[in-house]
């Protein structure tokens, strides 16, 4: 049994990047843990009640939670597509004191080239938190998120998966898991839709001949004689 830490930076985002491998951890016996730095709704300026819906995402992120099975959902509940506004030190100290404690295997996060700021620090202050010599984490995987990585723009470095996993027989608890984000989910073809989702799934397992995959870049990654190498991620 190993432990995996999701490091994200909105609710939902575990979902939609590496919902159905969490499942799968989840279903191997592993302990399965979530880190969501940003609460993820006081950037809207249309939101009447912030109070009202801080407390709905944190009743849609234990209900997805149970969806996919999760060990525990740690949320930091930082200002909402304001990271930038912490010093990136801060980001990877709170970051680090979950991985100290958690002392986790395998750490997944966002690519560092979307265009959403907040994916993008998060997984600054992922990398740093998770660096060799300073943490016990033997793998650090990046994965694409669906509006904010595919919304990048020339420049910024592209998502390039290097790691498939297998998802067919999770994908429809991913799907239920992002079932429970009611307030996120917007109809197709916006790219936060149950369709899209799905569809992104199909494709990246075209990519790696099964009916239904996520894919990750490798940001870091160790073997060693003390690591079972047939062990899947």
């Amino acid at each position: 049994m190993s432990t995996v830490l999701a490091v994200v930076a909105h609710p939902d985002d575990e979902v939609i990047g590496p919902g159905g491998t969490l499942a799968r951890h989840a279903e191997a016996g592993d302990e399965v843990h979530v880190l969501i730095l940003a609460e993820g709704k006081t950037s809207r300026a249309d939101d009447p009640d912030p109070g009202a819906s801080a407390a709905l995402s944190a009743q849609e992120t234990e209900a997805s939670r149970a969806a996919l099975g999760s060990t525990a959902v740690h949320r930091l509940d930082l200002a909402d597509n304001q990271l930038d506004t912490y010093p990136l030190l801060t980001l990877a100290q709170q970051v680090g004191a979950v991985v100290e404690r958690l002392a986790p295997h395998t750490v997944y996060t966002h690519h560092s080239g979307d265009l959403n700021v907040d994916h993008e620090l998060t997984a600054r202050a992922c990398m740093i938190a998770c660096r060799p010599h300073a943490s016990p984490v033997r793998w650090l995987l990046g994965f694409s998120t669906l509006s904010a990585t595919d919304a990048g723009y020339a420049g910024r470095d592209p998502f390039v998966p290097a790691l498939y996993s297998d998802i067919t027989d999770t994908l429809d608890r991913k799907l239920d898991a992002m079932r429970c984000y009611r307030s996120e989910l917007r109809d197709f073809p916006h790219p936060r839709s149950l369709k899209a989702i799905g569809l992104q799934a199909e494709l990246f397992g075209a990519h790696a001949n099964t009916a239904a995959a996520e894919a990750f870049s490798v940001l870091r990654g160790a073997w060693g004689p003390h690591i079972s190498q047939s062990k899947e991620v």
